[in-house]
């Protein structure tokens, strides 16, 4: 009988993890042309959009969008080359700063201190339908959901092509906790994992959180804890306050053995299903095999259905995509069993369940209430008040 061999890792998105840091000698270049480009500054998403293309984890790209592939990400969530894609990743700027600019040349792009971190190499300016990429990306044209807000106030025309990042800087909240695709990759290697699964969050884990993670570790060989570090709402939970509810939370509650914690410094959109899309692009630009996919996935107010973010995957073929969905059911405290479940495993009924959500937790704090252990294990809810307690 053949051997069973399981391959040493996943292959990015695209079969090619990018890596736009410039070499020493390009850096030097662009250094010396710092003061004869013209200027394009950067919000804290474009930034970390360009870090995300630098770093590879938004491979296959290289750069900001041109028009043909944002229409057909917008319309149909496939670059033109057919690979799936469901988020346009684009440099909007006002007509005003577009004028100067000459398709070809280089653009020197500024973070929004002024500080020199990359170039662009234009290649395009274009002029976009706002109100259609609102509708098509984030289901609505409403101007209170987040990510549709971002896109109104953005410029009117994009600015496409290949980048370079100057320097990879070490993060300056969490440096140790900076694993580059390249990095996870190597890490998930020398710890022997085959299999790894993936977890998005941008609130602290709580218990219904670590339900679904354990349930998930059961069938893979080491989780991939991956909290998004970069931009997110005002009322969102600090990304410190979170790194550190994880690390308690690791310290106390997990094999440390089988998880590893590394920070994912895109920004979120809040796009509901298109997002679960982009998150498991990006995990799997990571190195992950598999994916998790909950409740409401990367969804906001009542713009998306509660499991709309799953059925989303059935559009796409999964060889394509790559990666593997575990989808799972809401999970609830049981106080028949006594035990974290869901609908699939507990036999009570609804009045005898405690369901939990990030939400929850961050409306008890603000009430200076401590969550009870069916929301929070004790030492990540005492961690949480000390935090908010701190905040005022």
């Amino acid at each position: 009988m053949a051997k069973y061999h399981r391959p040493d890792s996943i292959a990015p998105h695209g079969g090619e993890l990018i890596n736009r840091i410039a070499t020493p000698a390009q850096k030097e270049e662009f250094l010396s042309k710092a003061d004869f480009l013209p200027r394009v500054a950067l919000d804290e998403r474009a930034v970390s959009d360009l870090h995300m293309i630098a770093i590879g984890g938004f491979s296959p790209l290289t750069g900001f969008m041109n028009q043909q592939d944002y229409d057909s990400v917008v319309v149909d969530m496939h670059l033109i080359n057919g690979l799936p894609w469901s988020i346009p990743i684009t440099l909007s700027v006002t007509e005003e700063v577009a004028a100067p600019l000459e398709e070809g040349s280089y653009v020197r792009l500024d973070d929004s201190t002024g500080r020199y971190i990359g170039v662009l190499q234009l290649t395009e300016k274009y002029t976009y339908d706002k109100q259609k990429e609102a509708v098509n990306v984030y289901r609505t044209d409403d101007e209170k959901h987040p990510g549709v807000a971002v896109v109104y106030q953005q410029g009117n025309v994009n600015l496409a092509g290949p980048i370079w990042l100057l320097e990879r800087d070490p993060h300056p909240l969490f440096p140790k906790y900076q694993l580059d695709p390249a990095v996870s990759r190597q890490a998930f290697l020398d710890k022997g994992w085959h299999t790894i699964v993936g977890f998005q969050t941008r609130n602290p884990v709580h218990r219904a959180h670590e339900y679904i993670q354990k349930c998930a570790m059961e069938i893979v060989d080491g989780l991939f804890l991956h909290p998004l570090v970069g931009a997110t709402k005002e009322d969102d939970i600090p990304a410190d306050i979170r790194m550190r509810c994880y690390e308690i939370l690791i310290e106390n509650y997990y094999p440390q053995d089988r998880v590893i914690l590394g920070i994912n410094p895109s920004a979120m959109r809040y796009a509901g299903p298109r997002e679960a899309i982009f998150h498991a692009l990006i995990r799997k630009n990571y190195g992950c095999t598999h994916f998790i996919v909950g409740r409401d996935h990367a969804g906001v107010g009542d713009y998306y259905g509660t499991f709309d973010a799953q059925y989303i995957f059935d559009e796409f073929d999964p060889a394509l995509i790559g990666i593997v969905p575990l989808k799972f059911e809401h999970a609830f405290y049981c106080t028949v069993t006594n035990t974290m479940a869901t609908v699939k495993t507990s036999p009570s009924t609804p009045e005898q369940r405690v369901h939990l959500s990030g939400t929850k937790v961050r409306e008890m704090l603000r009430r200076g209430e401590l969550p009870p252990p069916e929301f929070s294990r004790p030492l990540v809810a005492a961690e949480l008040a000390k935090a908010m307690k701190v905040q005022g």
